[in-house]
């Protein structure tokens, strides 16, 4: 596979001084995420569970100009959720750009899903989107708009097997960011859907990524190259920027033309 090519990205001068927040935002495309934000001069609030990785991000981030937050949460817990979105809301303003990343990708035969497995599937990988929007709605009304970012995932597209619970809550997403946007549109605040592919993160690699894997992405790729963090983040970037001050209710696939 080619190396990856390398490049700064735009920048959106509308972005600086906004508020963002990042469900899922210390490490992988979440990192890549906050990072983006940050060299936007946004203000960037993140939530994640893992609080290592999370505090050397914040470490990394020190010498930028508007730097980061951290609150640490686990997104299942729904009182814990918006307990971090308040704590945000209040230490860097409402949220402009909600950019709803979290989710987990663990693969599971379907014979082996009981219905605790399902519901905390369907917790990490789609109920949180819906409270994040529903938190974030009345500080985006008294702004006068804003942008939501739900994450899916080219796997259902795909009909990937294996991981069953994940494909219908990523499918479930897509269904979500229509119906918010027809309910958000009247306050200006587009919701949009990002689709990456496979993204070759830290741990899809140590997890998951074979030669059999490569093998798959040379042949279902338009652009054999690795797909990376990076380019999902441009992506988020430019929903949540005036530039796509027009789009909403839609899905964006970043996938290097596999689905």
């Amino acid at each position: 596979m080619p190396a990856p090519q390398k490049s700064s990205g735009a920048i959106y001068p509308d972005l600086a001084g906004k508020s963002v927040i990042v469900t899922g935002g210390g490490s992988g495309i979440g990192e890549a995420i906050v990072r983006a934000f940050v060299r936007q001069g946004s203000k960037v609030g993140f939530i994640d569970i893992a609080r290592e990785p999370s505090l050397k991000l914040l470490e990394d981030l020190e010498g930028e100009d508007a730097g980061a937050r951290y609150v640490e949460a686990d997104i299942r817990d729904i009182p814990a959720l918006r307990k971090a979105l308040a704590a945000l809301a209040d230490a860097q303003g409402h949220a402009d750009i909600l950019i709803n990343n979290a989710a987990h990708d663990e693969r599971h035969a379907t014979a082996d899903v009981t219905p605790e497995f399902f519901d905390d599937r369907i917790a990490v990988n789609l109920k949180h989107a819906f409270f994040a929007a529903q938190a974030v709605l009345p500080g985006m009304q008294a702004k006068g708009g804003g942008s939501i970012v739900n994450f899916s995932s080219i796997s259902w597209i795909r009909g990937n097997g294996g991981m069953p619970i994940y494909t219908t809550a990523k499918s479930a997403v897509q269904g979500l960011t229509r119906s918010l946007a027809r309910d958000y549109g009247p306050f200006n605040i587009r919701v949009n859907t990002l689709v990456p592919g496979w993204v070759m993160t830290e741990k899809q690699i140590h997890l998951w990524l074979d030669e059999q894997g490569k093998e798959d992405i040379a042949r279902g790729q338009c652009i054999n190259r690795p797909l990376e963090p990076g380019h999902i983040a441009r992506m988020a970037l430019f929903l949540a920027a005036d530039d796509s001050a027009m789009c909403t209710a839609q899905d964006f696939i970043v996938d290097g033309g596999w689905a």
